[in-house]
């Protein structure tokens, strides 16, 4: 790796010096012509040339020393090995060294703008993090008072506190998945206690929607986090009874691949076009446009969850007969910074 660098030093070395070398061969034809023109001794040509050769060899030799030392200075500018530029410039001649201080600077400039970066981004984050704490506490106040009442706006009201209260969630969800090393905490989890969880949560809406839920214990136990996991399952299941007018809601085994868990509704279902960019952080489809319900988090949020936990996430969808959202729950390569 050392003769390779040393090489490529040498070859910029030689086209840095290109003109003198075309100089030098200029003015050894120039004197042989000389020589030739007049008629004198061709021995002394020839020493003339070793003569003149051997000074510009040494010529060479100082100039690819100093130039070595300017290409090593100015490439470590910024390495591990040197975080400012003034630290190389030592032996650089006077022109390097101003190139060095500017690059100096711009660095230092740069590095104070990403710390005040930096600094802007964990308060606006503590602040939105602290927000949607103090959120929860007056929805769920709202939630206990409507439930005092048993009609069609109080049902609407429900329903509407319960988006509320997922969107919340979903920004928390979003703010500690960006957080590098969230809490994760693996053991193995009752398949069977997440999903009633994740279903007794949205229960009021398969009543209110009169969906049918189709569902029957597992008896399957998994390497997972369990909060995480919960969470995941409540977002597909969410997505699931957004996009489902009437119909039923199933829970299942994959029968063909072990530990593979399916949801699957027979909501408005997907597009092929759309199913390659379901994941991207954004996309909503034309579902969520025509329906003005998706915030294009859903999916992106269960992918990267999905990739923390180890677990494989795939969708199968047709328009109009609804859709499969498959869940690999086999231990997969787990992604802690995606």
């Amino acid at each position: 790796m050392a003769e390779t660098t040393k090489t490529q030093i040498f070859k910029l070395f030689l086209v840095s010096v290109r003109q003198q070398l075309y100089l030098f061969i200029g003015m050894a034809v120039v004197f042989a012509s000389i020589f030739i023109l007049g008629n004198l001794p061709v021995t002394l040509y020839i020493y003339s040339i070793q003569l003149s050769l051997f000074f510009f060899a040494i010529y060479l030799i100082i100039q690819y020393i100093r130039y070595s030392r300017r290409f090593k200075a100015i490439k470590e500018v910024g390495a591990a090995q040197s975080t400012k530029a003034e630290d190389v410039a030592d032996g650089t001649d006077p022109a390097d060294r101003l190139y060095l201080e500017k690059i100096g600077q711009l660095q230092q400039d740069i590095r104070n703008l990403t710390n005040l970066h930096a600094e802007r981004q964990a308060d606006q984050l503590d602040y939105f993090t602290l927000w949607l704490h103090q959120i929860k506490t007056p929805l769920s106040a709202i939630s206990l008072l409507n439930q005092s009442s048993v009609t069609s706006e109080s049902r609407k009201i429900s329903q509407e506190i319960l988006r509320l209260e997922d969107y919340t969630h979903m920004a928390l969800n979003y703010v500690k998945l960006e957080e590098t090393g969230s809490d994760m905490e693996l053991s193995e989890v009752d398949l069977d206690v997440i999903i009633k969880k994740a279903i007794k949560k949205y229960s009021i809406l398969f009543i209110y929607k009169g969906i049918k839920l189709d569902y029957e214990p597992l008896g399957v136990k998994v390497l997972s986090d369990g909060q995480w996991l919960q969470t995941l399952l409540e977002q597909i299941l969410s997505n699931s009874l957004k996009y489902t007018a009437a119909g039923t809601i199933t829970i299942y085994m994959d029968s063909e691949k072990n530990q593979t868990l399916i949801i699957k509704d027979t909501g408005a279902g997907i597009r092929s076009e759309d199913l390659p960019k379901i994941f991207n952080k954004g996309y909503s489809g034309l579902s969520g446009r025509l329906h003005e319900k998706s915030t294009g988090l859903g999916l992106f949020l269960s992918r990267k969850i999905g990739k923390r936990l180890g677990h494989k996430l795939s969708i199968e969808s047709e328009p109009g007969k609804g859709t499969r959202v498959k869940i690999d729950l086999e231990k997969q390569h787990l992604s802690v910074f995606d």
